[in-house]
């Protein structure tokens, strides 16, 4: 429950955000333009994730009697939570990983790679192939895109902001009338897309604990998830990681694809791997 108030919370900070540059950058009109921009834009990618995700990541269905044995893990996993039965795909890459995607549980599709089916054992991939179908039941393509989104929104209008003050434009009718005007736009223009990327970060981590929890809850035990968190984690380390991961799918896998130690925690789309462990291991 804490982090489903946490992600409602956090969406409505995003949304507001998207508002204020909205306003600041237009006013009224800039406001309105911001909520048609965002609306035609979450309807799109939610209608269309699932088969622009699985066709970039050249995802190949499989059915019922599969060598790998997924379709099968899937089909009594889901039957296991009530759940519509979905599309089961494979990713032909070595480095282990694995996602959910849809629009809803009706139209959701899961894919793992070659590589997790290859380096996990039975009771690893069930755990992991749980907790893709508790993103599913979450509804959590859904939440993942509507923030995706809206921060893309938030980063484009700051982008239109900064060549309109370049060329003329935003910002000097603002400073005329209410003095300041510009320089409150050149700060939300830096400042916008920082927290939008913060706020974004922090909704996924949020849903990935959830994940974990209704994996360690279908399966009955968080510990065949743990050890195939620290597997992935460890192959990643060294060096296998996914071909074609891209920043605006990263969010969707059960490990980052792209992360690297670098990063400031801060911007992780997930938890920290020993962290996610820990909680998985509590009583």
């Amino acid at each position: 429950m804490k982090n489903v108030l946490k992600t409602y919370l956090l969406i409505g900070l995003l949304s507001a955000l998207l508002l204020i540059i909205g306003s600041v950058i237009g006013g009224e009109a800039g406001l309105v333009t911001a909520l048609v921009f965002s609306l035609i834009f979450n309807v799109i990618s939610l209608w269309f994730s699932d088969k622009i995700v699985l066709k970039m990541y050249r995802a190949q269905a499989i059915q019922r009697g599969h060598s790998s044995g997924l379709y099968e893990i899937v089909e009594k996993l889901a039957r296991k939570a009530e759940l519509p039965m979905p599309g089961v795909f494979i990713i032909p890459d070595r480095a282990p990983n694995a996602f959910a995607t849809g629009r809803n549980p009706k139209h959701a599709a899961v894919a793992a790679t070659q590589g997790l089916i290859d380096s996990l054992n039975s009771e690893e991939l069930e755990a992991v192939i749980a907790h893709e179908l508790t993103h599913i039941k979450n509804r959590d393509t859904l939440v993942g895109t509507f923030a995706a989104v809206i921060a893309s929104a938030i980063v484009h209008l700051a982008m239109i902001a900064k060549w309109g003050m370049i060329f003329g434009g935003f910002g000097r009718d603002n400073e005329d009338n209410r003095g300041g005007g510009l320089f409150s736009t050149i700060l939300m223009v830096i400042l916008a897309p920082i927290a939008a990327a913060l706020i974004q970060a922090a909704i996924s981590r949020s849903r990935e604990y959830m994940a974990d929890k209704g994996s360690k809850k279908l399966i009955g035990t968080g510990t065949p998830l743990a050890n195939a968190l620290r597997k992935i984690d460890g192959l990643s380390k060294r060096g296998l990681v996914l071909e074609h991961a891209s920043s605006e799918t990263a969010h969707m896998f059960i490990m980052n694809p792209i992360s690297g130690g670098s990063l400031l925690s801060l911007f992780m789309t997930h938890p920290a791997t020993e962290d996610r462990i820990k909680k998985l291991m509590e009583a």
